[in-house]
Protein backbone atom coordinates (compact mmCIF):
# COMPACT_ATOMS: atom_id res chain seq x y z
CA UNK A 1 0.00 0.00 0.00
CA UNK A 2 1.58 2.96 -1.31
CA UNK A 3 1.70 6.51 0.89
CA UNK A 4 -1.60 8.84 -0.18
CA UNK A 5 -0.33 10.05 -3.37
CA UNK A 6 -1.43 14.03 -2.39
CA UNK A 7 0.14 13.30 1.38
CA UNK A 8 3.45 12.41 -0.76
CA UNK A 9 3.43 15.23 -2.71
CA UNK A 10 3.02 17.21 0.55
CA UNK A 11 6.05 15.61 1.99
CA UNK A 12 8.50 14.49 -1.09
CA UNK A 13 11.15 13.46 1.51
CA UNK A 14 9.20 10.93 2.72
CA UNK A 15 8.11 8.80 -0.48
CA UNK A 16 10.91 6.35 -0.06
CA UNK A 17 9.81 5.11 4.06
CA UNK A 18 8.95 2.11 3.70
CA UNK A 19 4.98 0.48 3.78
CA UNK A 20 5.04 -0.53 7.17
CA UNK A 21 5.95 3.04 8.07
CA UNK A 22 3.42 4.75 6.18
CA UNK A 23 0.82 2.17 8.41
CA UNK A 24 1.90 2.96 11.78
CA UNK A 25 1.57 6.73 10.74
CA UNK A 26 -2.16 6.66 8.97
CA UNK A 27 -3.02 4.07 12.14
CA UNK A 28 -1.55 6.03 14.74
CA UNK A 29 -3.23 9.25 13.43
CA UNK A 30 -6.74 7.31 13.33
CA UNK A 31 -6.21 6.32 16.93
CA UNK A 32 -5.16 10.47 17.65
CA UNK A 33 -8.30 11.58 16.35
CA UNK A 34 -9.56 10.12 19.61
CA UNK A 35 -7.34 10.82 22.49
CA UNK A 36 -8.74 13.50 23.56
CA UNK A 37 -10.08 12.05 26.72
CA UNK A 38 -7.30 12.61 29.24
CA UNK A 39 -8.65 16.30 29.54
CA UNK A 40 -12.22 15.80 30.36
CA UNK A 41 -11.30 12.99 32.25
CA UNK A 42 -11.61 14.76 35.73
CA UNK A 43 -14.52 16.62 34.70
CA UNK A 44 -16.14 13.45 33.83
CA UNK A 45 -15.54 12.22 37.32
CA UNK A 46 -16.92 15.05 39.06
CA UNK A 47 -19.33 15.91 37.09
CA UNK A 48 -21.28 12.40 36.24
CA UNK A 49 -19.74 10.73 38.91
CA UNK A 50 -20.05 13.25 41.99
CA UNK A 51 -16.59 12.49 43.19
CA UNK A 52 -14.46 15.35 45.13
CA UNK A 53 -11.94 17.27 43.40
CA UNK A 54 -9.57 15.68 45.90
CA UNK A 55 -11.07 11.86 44.66
CA UNK A 56 -11.03 12.73 41.09
CA UNK A 57 -7.11 14.10 41.13
CA UNK A 58 -6.01 11.15 43.02
CA UNK A 59 -7.81 8.72 40.39
CA UNK A 60 -6.04 10.72 37.58
CA UNK A 61 -2.47 10.10 40.33
CA UNK A 62 -3.65 6.26 39.92
CA UNK A 63 -3.93 6.80 36.35
CA UNK A 64 -0.40 8.43 35.42
CA UNK A 65 1.30 6.04 37.84
CA UNK A 66 -0.75 3.09 36.08
CA UNK A 67 0.71 4.66 32.24
CA UNK A 68 4.37 4.09 34.12
CA UNK A 69 3.45 0.54 34.39
CA UNK A 70 2.19 0.21 30.69
CA UNK A 71 4.63 1.93 29.07
CA UNK A 72 7.19 -0.65 30.73
CA UNK A 73 5.13 -3.43 29.97
CA UNK A 74 4.35 -2.33 26.36
CA UNK A 75 8.40 -2.50 25.61
CA UNK A 76 8.41 -5.92 27.40
CA UNK A 77 6.50 -7.32 25.80
CA UNK A 78 6.99 -6.15 22.11
CA UNK A 79 10.36 -7.78 22.66
CA UNK A 80 8.57 -11.13 23.30
CA UNK A 81 5.70 -11.70 21.52
CA UNK A 82 5.98 -9.47 18.64
CA UNK A 83 5.20 -5.55 17.88
CA UNK A 84 2.09 -6.24 16.24
CA UNK A 85 0.39 -8.21 19.06
CA UNK A 86 1.36 -5.88 21.18
CA UNK A 87 -0.21 -3.04 19.06
CA UNK A 88 -3.09 -4.57 18.92
CA UNK A 89 -3.88 -5.96 21.99
CA UNK A 90 -2.91 -2.75 23.85
CA UNK A 91 -5.34 -0.68 21.39
CA UNK A 92 -8.38 -3.35 21.99
CA UNK A 93 -7.57 -3.20 25.81
CA UNK A 94 -7.69 0.65 25.77
CA UNK A 95 -11.14 0.60 24.08
CA UNK A 96 -12.35 -2.06 26.45
CA UNK A 97 -11.62 0.07 29.41
CA UNK A 98 -12.63 3.55 27.68
CA UNK A 99 -16.06 1.89 26.84
CA UNK A 100 -16.32 0.59 30.40
CA UNK A 101 -15.78 3.88 31.76
CA UNK A 102 -18.48 5.74 29.14
CA UNK A 103 -20.72 2.22 30.89
CA UNK A 104 -19.99 2.33 34.32
CA UNK A 105 -22.78 2.81 36.78
CA UNK A 106 -21.34 3.57 40.27
CA UNK A 107 -17.92 5.71 41.17
CA UNK A 108 -16.38 2.59 42.29
CA UNK A 109 -16.91 1.02 38.57
CA UNK A 110 -15.16 4.13 37.07
CA UNK A 111 -12.31 4.19 39.36
CA UNK A 112 -11.60 0.74 38.04
CA UNK A 113 -11.92 1.10 34.50
CA UNK A 114 -9.43 4.42 35.21
CA UNK A 115 -7.03 2.18 36.91
CA UNK A 116 -7.33 -0.58 33.84
CA UNK A 117 -7.35 2.36 31.25
CA UNK A 118 -4.05 3.60 32.94
CA UNK A 119 -1.96 -0.25 32.45
CA UNK A 120 -3.59 0.10 28.98
CA UNK A 121 -2.61 3.77 27.82
CA UNK A 122 0.62 3.59 26.82
CA UNK A 123 1.28 -0.03 25.82
CA UNK A 124 1.47 0.10 21.83
CA UNK A 125 3.75 3.38 21.69
CA UNK A 126 7.18 1.00 22.21
CA UNK A 127 6.22 -1.28 19.79
CA UNK A 128 5.30 1.26 17.46
CA UNK A 129 8.75 3.39 17.80
CA UNK A 130 10.56 0.07 17.74
CA UNK A 131 8.82 -0.97 14.42
CA UNK A 132 9.40 2.27 12.55
CA UNK A 133 13.18 1.19 14.11
CA UNK A 134 13.17 -1.99 12.48
CA UNK A 135 12.26 -1.22 9.12
CA UNK A 136 14.18 2.38 8.51
CA UNK A 137 17.50 2.57 8.13
CA UNK A 138 19.62 4.96 10.55
CA UNK A 139 19.95 7.94 8.01
CA UNK A 140 16.15 7.90 7.38
CA UNK A 141 15.35 7.54 11.11
CA UNK A 142 14.73 11.17 11.98
CA UNK A 143 12.52 11.78 8.94
CA UNK A 144 10.32 8.63 9.62
CA UNK A 145 9.18 9.85 13.47
CA UNK A 146 9.24 13.38 12.36
CA UNK A 147 6.54 12.26 10.13
CA UNK A 148 4.90 10.25 12.70
CA UNK A 149 4.69 13.05 15.32
CA UNK A 150 3.45 15.86 12.69
CA UNK A 151 0.26 13.29 11.48
CA UNK A 152 -0.17 12.81 15.34
CA UNK A 153 0.13 16.91 15.89
CA UNK A 154 -2.56 17.31 12.65
CA UNK A 155 -4.81 14.59 14.09
CA UNK A 156 -5.14 16.86 16.74
CA UNK A 157 -6.09 19.31 16.28
CA UNK A 158 -9.09 17.68 14.55
CA UNK A 159 -9.60 15.95 18.02
CA UNK A 160 -9.98 19.15 19.53
CA UNK A 161 -12.58 20.26 17.13
CA UNK A 162 -14.50 16.68 17.56
CA UNK A 163 -13.80 17.26 21.48
CA UNK A 164 -15.85 20.50 21.13
CA UNK A 165 -18.77 19.16 19.28
CA UNK A 166 -19.02 15.93 21.28
CA UNK A 167 -18.38 17.15 24.97
CA UNK A 168 -21.05 20.03 24.38
CA UNK A 169 -23.71 16.71 24.08
CA UNK A 170 -22.81 14.10 26.12
CA UNK A 171 -19.06 13.40 28.42
CA UNK A 172 -19.43 9.89 27.53
CA UNK A 173 -19.70 10.72 23.38
CA UNK A 174 -16.14 10.91 23.96
CA UNK A 175 -15.02 8.05 25.55
CA UNK A 176 -17.14 5.89 22.94
CA UNK A 177 -15.32 7.31 20.11
CA UNK A 178 -11.92 7.34 21.63
CA UNK A 179 -12.89 4.14 22.04
CA UNK A 180 -13.94 3.42 18.23
CA UNK A 181 -10.87 5.23 17.50
CA UNK A 182 -8.74 2.56 19.25
CA UNK A 183 -10.22 -0.78 17.83
CA UNK A 184 -9.83 0.50 13.89
CA UNK A 185 -6.56 1.49 14.26
CA UNK A 186 -6.37 -2.00 16.24
CA UNK A 187 -8.26 -3.55 13.48
CA UNK A 188 -6.14 -1.85 10.67
CA UNK A 189 -2.67 -2.89 11.84
CA UNK A 190 -3.86 -6.06 13.10
CA UNK A 191 -4.81 -7.18 9.20
CA UNK A 192 -1.87 -4.87 7.16
CA UNK A 193 1.10 -4.98 9.64
CA UNK A 194 3.17 -8.31 9.28
CA UNK A 195 3.19 -11.38 11.84
CA UNK A 196 6.02 -12.36 13.45
CA UNK A 197 8.34 -12.03 16.38
CA UNK A 198 11.46 -10.04 16.86
CA UNK A 199 15.12 -11.27 16.58
CA UNK A 200 16.20 -13.23 19.46
CA UNK A 201 19.93 -13.19 20.09
CA UNK A 202 21.12 -10.91 17.51
CA UNK A 203 22.93 -7.40 18.76
CA UNK A 204 23.93 -4.59 16.64
CA UNK A 205 27.32 -5.69 16.79
CA UNK A 206 30.45 -5.57 19.17
CA UNK A 207 31.76 -2.85 21.38
CA UNK A 208 30.25 -0.26 23.54
CA UNK A 209 27.26 -2.89 23.79
CA UNK A 210 29.94 -5.36 25.75
CA UNK A 211 31.27 -2.99 27.66
CA UNK A 212 28.23 -2.07 29.41
CA UNK A 213 27.21 -6.12 29.94
CA UNK A 214 24.25 -5.78 27.25
CA UNK A 215 25.01 -8.57 25.20
CA UNK A 216 24.37 -11.77 27.16
CA UNK A 217 20.96 -13.02 27.41
CA UNK A 218 20.06 -9.96 30.31
CA UNK A 219 19.66 -7.19 27.86
CA UNK A 220 18.88 -4.36 30.71
CA UNK A 221 18.09 -0.81 29.44
CA UNK A 222 18.75 0.52 32.55
CA UNK A 223 22.17 -0.16 32.57
CA UNK A 224 23.39 1.62 29.70
CA UNK A 225 24.47 5.15 30.52
CA UNK A 226 23.80 6.54 27.34
CA UNK A 227 20.22 4.98 27.48
CA UNK A 228 20.44 7.25 31.07
CA UNK A 229 21.81 10.32 29.74
CA UNK A 230 19.35 10.58 26.74
CA UNK A 231 16.68 9.95 29.29
CA UNK A 232 18.10 12.89 31.69
CA UNK A 233 18.02 15.12 28.51
CA UNK A 234 14.55 14.15 27.68
CA UNK A 235 13.13 14.34 30.93
CA UNK A 236 14.02 18.33 30.96
CA UNK A 237 13.14 18.93 27.52
CA UNK A 238 9.90 16.97 28.11
CA UNK A 239 9.01 19.43 31.34
CA UNK A 240 9.89 22.39 29.11
CA UNK A 241 7.87 21.34 26.41
CA UNK A 242 4.57 20.86 28.24
CA UNK A 243 4.63 24.67 29.24
CA UNK A 244 2.94 24.66 25.73
CA UNK A 245 -0.09 22.60 27.19
CA UNK A 246 0.25 23.57 30.97
CA UNK A 247 1.29 27.84 31.16
CA UNK A 248 1.00 29.16 27.41
CA UNK A 249 -3.26 29.26 28.12
CA UNK A 250 -2.81 30.91 31.45
CA UNK A 251 -0.16 33.43 30.13
CA UNK A 252 -2.62 34.54 26.98
CA UNK A 253 -5.09 35.04 29.88
CA UNK A 254 -2.48 37.12 31.97
CA UNK A 255 -1.73 39.16 28.63
CA UNK A 256 -5.32 39.90 28.25
CA UNK A 257 -6.06 37.31 25.51
CA UNK A 258 -8.79 34.62 26.00
CA UNK A 259 -7.09 31.42 27.01
CA UNK A 260 -8.97 29.16 24.56
CA UNK A 261 -6.70 31.25 21.89
CA UNK A 262 -4.31 28.56 22.93
CA UNK A 263 -6.07 26.06 20.86
CA UNK A 264 -5.43 29.02 17.43
CA UNK A 265 -1.61 29.08 18.24
CA UNK A 266 -1.37 24.77 18.62
CA UNK A 267 -3.13 25.28 15.05
CA UNK A 268 -0.53 27.22 13.77
CA UNK A 269 2.34 24.84 15.52
CA UNK A 270 0.82 21.91 13.92
CA UNK A 271 0.81 23.68 10.52
CA UNK A 272 4.94 24.99 10.74
CA UNK A 273 5.20 20.43 11.66
CA UNK A 274 3.46 19.39 8.72
CA UNK A 275 4.35 21.84 6.20
CA UNK A 276 8.31 21.65 6.85
CA UNK A 277 8.20 17.94 7.08
CA UNK A 278 10.76 18.31 3.79
CA UNK A 279 13.14 19.92 5.12
CA UNK A 280 14.19 16.87 7.70
CA UNK A 281 15.41 15.08 4.39
CA UNK A 282 16.62 17.71 2.35
CA UNK A 283 17.77 21.23 2.47
CA UNK A 284 20.48 22.65 5.11
CA UNK A 285 18.85 20.45 7.92
CA UNK A 286 18.77 17.47 6.31
CA UNK A 287 22.67 17.67 5.85
CA UNK A 288 23.23 18.24 9.83
CA UNK A 289 24.55 15.78 11.81
CA UNK A 290 21.88 14.78 14.55
CA UNK A 291 23.94 16.18 17.57
CA UNK A 292 24.20 19.71 15.42
CA UNK A 293 20.57 19.65 14.48
CA UNK A 294 19.59 19.11 17.93
CA UNK A 295 21.57 22.25 19.25
CA UNK A 296 20.17 24.15 16.59
CA UNK A 297 16.88 23.09 17.25
CA UNK A 298 16.83 23.59 20.93
CA UNK A 299 18.04 26.94 20.34
CA UNK A 300 15.59 27.74 17.84
CA UNK A 301 12.53 26.71 20.77
CA UNK A 302 14.42 28.08 23.12
CA UNK A 303 13.93 31.56 20.86
CA UNK A 304 10.20 30.99 20.72
CA UNK A 305 9.48 29.88 23.96
CA UNK A 306 11.39 33.34 25.19
CA UNK A 307 9.49 35.11 22.64
CA UNK A 308 6.30 34.12 24.75
CA UNK A 309 7.34 35.85 27.81
CA UNK A 310 7.52 39.47 25.72
CA UNK A 311 4.41 38.81 23.67
CA UNK A 312 1.20 41.01 24.27
CA UNK A 313 -1.10 40.40 21.41
CA UNK A 314 -2.10 37.23 19.74
CA UNK A 315 -0.17 37.86 16.54
CA UNK A 316 2.83 38.40 18.54
CA UNK A 317 2.45 35.23 20.18
CA UNK A 318 1.85 33.36 17.00
CA UNK A 319 4.94 34.41 15.85
CA UNK A 320 6.42 33.28 18.66
CA UNK A 321 4.68 29.63 17.82
CA UNK A 322 6.31 29.84 14.55
CA UNK A 323 9.86 30.26 16.00
CA UNK A 324 9.64 27.54 18.94
CA UNK A 325 7.81 24.99 16.20
CA UNK A 326 10.39 25.63 14.18
CA UNK A 327 12.91 24.39 16.83
CA UNK A 328 10.24 21.67 17.51
CA UNK A 329 10.24 20.61 13.70
CA UNK A 330 14.35 20.26 13.69
CA UNK A 331 13.89 18.00 16.76
CA UNK A 332 11.08 15.76 15.76
CA UNK A 333 12.40 12.33 15.44
CA UNK A 334 15.79 12.79 16.64
CA UNK A 335 15.80 11.32 20.17
CA UNK A 336 14.28 8.68 19.14
CA UNK A 337 16.50 7.40 16.24
CA UNK A 338 19.46 8.05 18.68
CA UNK A 339 17.59 5.78 21.00
CA UNK A 340 17.11 3.42 17.93
CA UNK A 341 20.27 3.66 16.79
CA UNK A 342 21.97 2.57 20.53
CA UNK A 343 19.48 -0.13 21.31
CA UNK A 344 20.13 -3.78 20.80
CA UNK A 345 17.96 -5.45 18.06
CA UNK A 346 16.45 -8.04 20.65
CA UNK A 347 16.05 -5.04 23.08
CA UNK A 348 14.92 -2.16 21.06
CA UNK A 349 11.21 -1.97 21.86
CA UNK A 350 12.58 -2.06 25.92
CA UNK A 351 14.54 0.91 25.35
CA UNK A 352 11.98 2.88 23.83
CA UNK A 353 9.83 2.15 26.66
CA UNK A 354 12.31 3.22 28.94
CA UNK A 355 13.20 6.51 27.18
CA UNK A 356 9.58 7.41 26.92
CA UNK A 357 9.42 7.86 30.71
CA UNK A 358 11.05 11.12 30.34
CA UNK A 359 6.80 12.03 29.94
CA UNK A 360 5.70 10.87 32.56
CA UNK A 361 8.45 12.56 34.94
CA UNK A 362 7.87 15.84 33.64
CA UNK A 363 3.93 15.31 33.41
CA UNK A 364 4.44 15.41 37.08
CA UNK A 365 7.68 18.09 37.52
CA UNK A 366 6.47 20.59 34.34
CA UNK A 367 3.21 21.43 35.24
CA UNK A 368 3.96 21.63 39.08
CA UNK A 369 7.37 24.30 38.29
CA UNK A 370 6.00 26.21 35.47
CA UNK A 371 2.65 27.03 37.33
CA UNK A 372 4.96 27.71 40.39
CA UNK A 373 6.89 30.26 38.65
CA UNK A 374 4.14 31.76 36.33
CA UNK A 375 2.11 32.46 40.11
CA UNK A 376 5.30 33.96 41.64
CA UNK A 377 7.70 35.71 39.06
CA UNK A 378 5.33 36.33 36.55
CA UNK A 379 5.37 35.41 32.73
CA UNK A 380 8.20 36.79 31.81
CA UNK A 381 10.40 34.89 34.18
CA UNK A 382 8.98 31.38 33.18
CA UNK A 383 9.52 31.63 29.48
CA UNK A 384 13.03 32.54 30.27
CA UNK A 385 13.55 29.60 32.73
CA UNK A 386 12.30 27.72 29.54
CA UNK A 387 14.74 29.47 27.04
CA UNK A 388 17.30 28.54 29.63
CA UNK A 389 16.30 25.08 29.84
CA UNK A 390 16.95 24.87 25.99
CA UNK A 391 20.36 26.60 25.87
CA UNK A 392 21.36 23.92 28.89
CA UNK A 393 20.52 21.50 26.42
CA UNK A 394 22.15 22.92 23.28
CA UNK A 395 25.35 23.09 25.24
CA UNK A 396 24.97 19.43 26.16
CA UNK A 397 25.19 18.03 22.98
CA UNK A 398 28.91 18.14 22.50
CA UNK A 399 29.10 16.12 25.82
CA UNK A 400 26.48 13.97 24.83
CA UNK A 401 27.81 13.13 21.24
CA UNK A 402 30.78 11.91 23.06
CA UNK A 403 29.10 9.53 25.69
CA UNK A 404 26.77 7.83 23.26
CA UNK A 405 29.65 7.43 20.38
CA UNK A 406 32.65 6.60 22.24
Amino acid sequence: MPPPRLLAQALPGTVGLPRVVWLVVVGRAINQLGAFTLPFLTVALTVRFGVSVAVAGALMAVFGGATIASRLAGGWLADRIGRRATIVSGLTLTALAQLALAAAPTPVAAAVAVAVLGLAFEVYEPPSQALIADVVPSPVRPAAYGLLAAALSAAAVAAGLLAAALGAVDLRLLFVLDAVTCLACAVLLRVALPSGRPARGRDTGPGPDAALGLEQGGTSPWRDRRLMALLACGILFASVYLQVSATLGLTLGLRGIPASRVGLLLTVSALVAVAGQPLLSRGAVARLDPWSAMAAGYLLLGAGLLANGFAATLPQFAAATVLWSAGDLVLLGRAHALVADIAPERARARYFSVYGLCWGAAAVLGPVAGTQLLDHAGPRVLWMACATGCGALALAQPRLRRLVSG
